[in-house]
């Protein structure tokens, strides 16, 4: 959050919601509300993740008086989402009727109390979701249910309208390992996890066998870097079959295939410390998950890197390569780059000296149509 024209108190209550969420939210449109300052910004549409989707709240302060609690306004298909009221009242023996909230007490001075009601707020959107889904009248959803209510941490969301059919969907997260410890050195601010999204149309009592549901598996979206969730193959559904079934085989086969990936990092590190011995030491290198590496070549007095892209699929998958000249520039004053190259020997069956020596070969003469590349490119600007 770094709009100037947000009051300094609005301002400060936003950056701690924005740094410290234990979700990665994030303000999508800001604007202003007030008639006396039209160029203060003292409205936010928040987006807020939830069941592999997102939530959008438009976040209501008023800009004349930014020591006020922002009112919030939810989304049109929540109208029936009664949040807590801001001062509980009290029952006759002096106790408070609703749970007590940072709206009640609130204190504008503390830049935690957005952070803490917005949590609030979504920890009670989730027990009004699981109510709605619980009142639907479709005896497998409540079997469902019914098995898989001790798992940590599942989100269900209740979807119906006059435009889509009535389906309940649910987020599954699997494997309970601490994905961001298994990476010395990972640089991911949040907790990363794998979920299972299953979707499940409402079932209509005439039908007598009811339709499997659908399934995705999904992952926060830097888990990518480390292992490519489209690559994996989800087993069957059988007929019958519950979730409480479908998810030990799941987890068992994802398990070892994320043990895998995490393995290949050091695979990929050998491979760039191998190509140290062709190319020279790489002028760059990415440390962590060994994704990326450039190094620096000469072809007589013509000098280029060499930028090494490699996935994680390696070494069943070799690594693309793209040449940059650092003597020739196009009209933007940018550097002159080769297209991406895949074409070079390659098995991954070789030893990481053998591979990097079979790019440097292949690059000797490579190096010519490059340079002969950039000559034509930059004789046409």
């Amino acid at each position: 959050m770094s709009a100037e024209n947000v009051p300094p108190l609005i301002a400060a209550q936003l950056n701690y919601l924005l740094n410290h969420f234990p979700l990665p939210v994030k303000i999508e449109q800001m604007w202003s509300g007030s008639k006396n300052y039209p160029g203060i910004l003292d409205r936010f549409t928040l987006v807020v993740p939830y069941c592999l989707d997102f939530l959008k709240w438009d976040l209501i302060y008023d800009a004349e008086l930014p020591m006020c609690a922002p009112d919030i306004i939810f989304g049109a298909e929540d109208e029936t989402f009664h949040q807590f009221v801001a001062r509980g009242g009290v029952d006759g023996e002096g106790n408070s009727k609703s749970p007590k909230n940072c709206l009640s007490d609130w204190n504008n001075k503390d830049p935690m109390r957005l952070m803490v009601l917005v949590q609030q707020l979504r920890d009670l959107y989730m027990s009004y979701q699981r109510r709605r889904v619980g009142e639907v009248d479709d005896d497998r959803l409540k079997f469902e249910i019914s098995t898989i209510v001790s798992r940590e941490g599942i989100e269900m969301h209740m979807s119906s309208g006059v435009e889509k059919p009535e389906e309940v969907k649910f987020s599954v997260p699997l494997l309970d390992m601490n994905l961001n410890k298994m990476v010395p050195g990972c640089p991911w601010r949040h907790q990363q996890k794998i979920y299972l999204q299953v979707v499940y149309p409402v079932g209509k009592k005439y039908v007598s066998t009811p339709s499997p549901p659908r399934l995705k598996l999904l992952s926060t979206s830097e888990l990518k870097t480390l292992f490519s969730i489209e690559e994996v193959k989800l087993p069957s559904w059988l007929d019958g079959m519950c979730m409480a079934e479908y998810l030990p085989h799941l987890e068992e086969s994802l398990e070892k295939q994320v043990l895998e990936a995490v393995s290949l990092i050091d695979v990929r590190r050998r491979f760039i410390e191998a190509s140290a011995l062709p190319f020279g030491r790489p002028i760059e290198a990415d440390p962590v998950f060994c994704r990326r590496a450039t190094f620096l070549a000469a072809s007589g007095v013509f000098t280029f890197l060499v930028h090494f892209f490699i996935s994680t699929q390696f070494p069943k998958q070799q690594p693309t390569l793209m040449l940059q000249s650092s003597q020739h520039f196009n009209s933007q004053g940018a550097p002159i780059k080769s297209p991406h190259l895949n074409e070079y020997p390659w098995s991954p069956r070789w030893e990481p000296l053998q591979m990097a020596e079979r790019i440097f070969e292949f690059l000797v003469d490579e190096a010519l149509s490059f340079k002969r590349y950039c000559n034509e490119a930059h004789h046409q600007h």
